[in-house]
């Protein structure tokens, strides 16, 4: 069943409210605490045991995602509100939800096939690609809404009931993760076409199954234990070990800033980068330095996000108070 995000007067004002408060702690980097105490968590993904599921049309990490996902984005308005100003692309993903080859708001994971040549020899490798779930993530220090949140456990997530789809996340993403679908979102009831654009989606690696103790989708369907998840700490040991064991290379560790994810492999990832199909929604695998580094204290972003606030607020009052004419005399 289809969610829908449906915003009465006192939940807009509540959500508001929220957003002024948890845009600026957002942007100074405060994490929202991890609803379950379980630490921080890692996870590594061992490329040797990947195979991209060659007895699958779709890789099975793939079609979990997409199954547990399903119904999670709302109905998208049609017709699309046309964004202001006009060069504001739309982007709808909603009749081509089937796409599993690139990152889509509805295929928040895909796997990558690189053709390499290892000591002459050809070597298929294949990469399961999502979120990194960054240490220091730039995505969250940019959000003016902070929509988007770290949680105490490594988890980076997008809360679709305050993202306005304006998309600073993916340009600050060194891999340009968060994919966007218009149509959808707080902005439809409060300025459709003049404040934002959709929400923006992405990996949250099943945060509410792991409050529950579960698995994220994508590992426990993978046949061949290629991914794992555990405490961080752990993790790393596992990683570094598997690397020095086959003089292999981790992707992850330093990218970024660091990241939780890790990827350990016996190719090179230069040459892996080299090899993979690269463009929107197929990010390469080059070493990054962290977006924004120098900005971490983000003070100007501070001060712009409660003007950020009233202008919200201002475009909210305006199309409050022209339906509550309509609606209801007597409370004008």
């Amino acid at each position: 069943m289809k969610e829908k995000l449906k915003v009465s007067r006192r939940g807009f004002l509540k959500t508001a409210g929220a957003a002024t408060v948890i845009g600026t702690t957002g942007l100074l980097g405060i994490t929202k605490p991890a609803s379950a105490n379980v630490g921080e968590l890692a996870t590594l993904i061992d490329l040797a045991k990947c195979d991209g599921c060659p007895d699958r049309e779709v890789p099975a990490c793939v079609s979990a995602c997409k199954k547990i996902k399903e119904g999670k984005i709302p109905e998208v308005a049609d017709p699309i509100p046309p964004p202001f100003p006009s060069h504001v692309k739309i982007e709808d993903w909603s009749k081509k939800k089937g796409v599993s080859n690139r990152l889509t708001p509805y295929n928040l994971i895909y796997v990558q096939k690189a053709e390499v040549d290892v000591d002459g020899q050809k070597k298929n490798v294949f990469i399961p690609r999502r979120c990194m779930h960054c240490d220091n993530p730039a995505c969250v220090t940019i959000c003016p809404f902070g929509s988007n949140l770290k949680h105490e456990n490594g988890i980076v997530v997008n809360d679709q009931n305050l993202c306005f789809g304006g998309a600073k996340c993916k340009s600050v993403c060194p891999w340009q993760i968060p994919q966007r679908q218009s149509g959808v979102g707080v902005y439809l009831d409060i300025a459709p076409g003049l404040l934002g654009n959709g929400v923006m989606y992405k990996c949250d690696l099943c945060a509410d199954l792991i409050e529950q103790g579960k698995t994220p989708a994508c590992i426990e369907a993978c046949p061949r234990g290629a991914m794992s998840i555990g405490p961080r700490e752990e993790i790393f040991a596992k990683a570094e070990e598997l690397a020095k064991n086959i003089g292999g290379y981790i992707y992850g560790k330093n990218e970024n800033g660091g990241a939780s994810t890790l990827y350990v492999s016996a190719v090179p990832f230069d040459l892996l980068d080299r090899a993979v199909e690269k463009g929107p929604g197929k990010p390469g695998l080059k070493p990054v330095k962290r977006a924004m580094a120098k900005t971490d204290n983000a003070a100007k972003a501070v001060l712009a996000a409660p003007a950020l606030g009233i202008a919200v607020g201002v475009a909210s009052a305006f199309s409050f108070i022209s339906k509550r004419k309509d609606e209801n005399k007597k409370e004008k």
